[in-house]
């Protein structure tokens, strides 16, 4: 964190426009956006496991829920014979969804004793096949989903706060930033204040301890993915209006920003250690790196080495820690 503090620094001296409130509510609607995936994702990191899943999980509910909620004077439209859907039926259809490929997932890791890495690479790439299944179903014939609803753009685009910039001009804050900080605030509920938050944590330190103790493994693992989807089902309905046009390609590699943003904010692959606010500041930072790298010029094509680097720099970091302390 501190490395990327002084990265932000510099950036900010070289370009000055990085330090406008204009960029500053860009990266915190990008935060916004990557903030549920990296929630649910992190709940996975905590019991010693990850999801590369994810990331298509996001891709096939945005891509329902973008079909869902197309306007019905689309040409192209995909179901013309349903019309479109009240946005909080397809909510709940986006998580429905999410929440049982994180049961899938779930269940086959502490039923069959499978690593997590193995569950969720399987369950990607038949995430991924049903998904170009998908986007070929109806009058679409495989072509990007859009001619969107206006009520679900402004439902997810819209704003009811701005923020002046000067000159008259004001540029304003998206709703999606508000439903990433309610999500936070209920995960940290969750996470800190109930049963299941706290046999999540101690399940992750010690799997056989909290058998002992009473822990249901299996419902425990089950209830970690299983929200850790409905998460990425959520983070899918906004990506459906926020990007407006949805092809196979929505959601590509959004795990590996989720996993990179876990543990640059110290959730562990050790197991049983994690904060909520260190997630937030993990999404924030990366945020912050990618858009000041764009705002002084780095080629995009060296981004995907920066964010490997980033992972196994933080994991080496996170793993010294752990055997010091060991």
């Amino acid at each position: 964190i501190i490395i990327m503090v002084l990265a932000v620094i510099y950036i900010a001296i070289v370009n000055p426009n990085f330090r406008k409130p204009a960029s500053i509510i860009n990266i915190l609607s990008q935060t916004a956006a990557y903030l549920p995936l990296a929630l649910g994702i992190a709940g996975c990191i905590v019991l010693t496991g990850t999801d590369l899943s994810a990331g298509r999980c996001v891709g096939l509910t945005a891509c329902i829920s973008a079909s869902l909620l197309q306007a019905v004077t689309t040409s192209n439209k995909m179901w013309p014979e349903i019309g479109t859907l009240p946005i909080p039926v397809v909510i709940l259809i986006a998580m429905g969804i999410g929440a049982a490929v994180g049961v899938f997932n779930g269940f086959f890791v502490a039923k069959f004793k499978l690593h997590p890495f193995i569950v969720t690479l399987g369950t990607q790439l038949i995430l991924y096949s049903c998904l170009l299944l998908y986007v070929k179903m109806g009058n679409n014939g495989g072509m990007a989903i859009s001619g969107l609803d206006k009520s679900y753009s402004d439902f997810i685009k819209g704003s009811i706060i701005s923020v002046p910039t000067g000159n008259g001009t004001s540029t304003p804050i998206p709703n999606y930033v508000w439903f990433a900080i309610l999500l936070a605030a209920v995960m940290w509920f969750i996470w800190n204040k109930t049963t299941f938050g706290k046999n999540m944590f101690a399940l992750g330190s010690n799997e056989e301890a909290a058998r002992v103790s009473g822990v249901n493994v299996l419902m425990t693992t089950v209830l970690v993915f299983a929200l850790a989807g409905a998460m990425y089902g959520w983070t899918g309905f906004v990506e459906g209006a926020r990007v407006g046009s949805n092809t196979a390609n929505t959601g590509l590699n959004y795990e590996l920003d989720g996993i990179a943003a876990c543990v640059i904010g110290g959730v562990s692959f050790v197991g049983g250690i994690g904060k909520i606010r260190g997630i937030v500041i993990g999404v924030l930072l990366l945020r912050l790196i990618f858009v000041g790298l764009n705002m002084i010029g780095i080629n995009q094509d060296y981004f995907y080495i920066i964010k490997g680097g980033i992972i196994l720099f933080a994991c080496a970091l996170d793993m010294r820690k752990y055997l010091v302390k060991k």
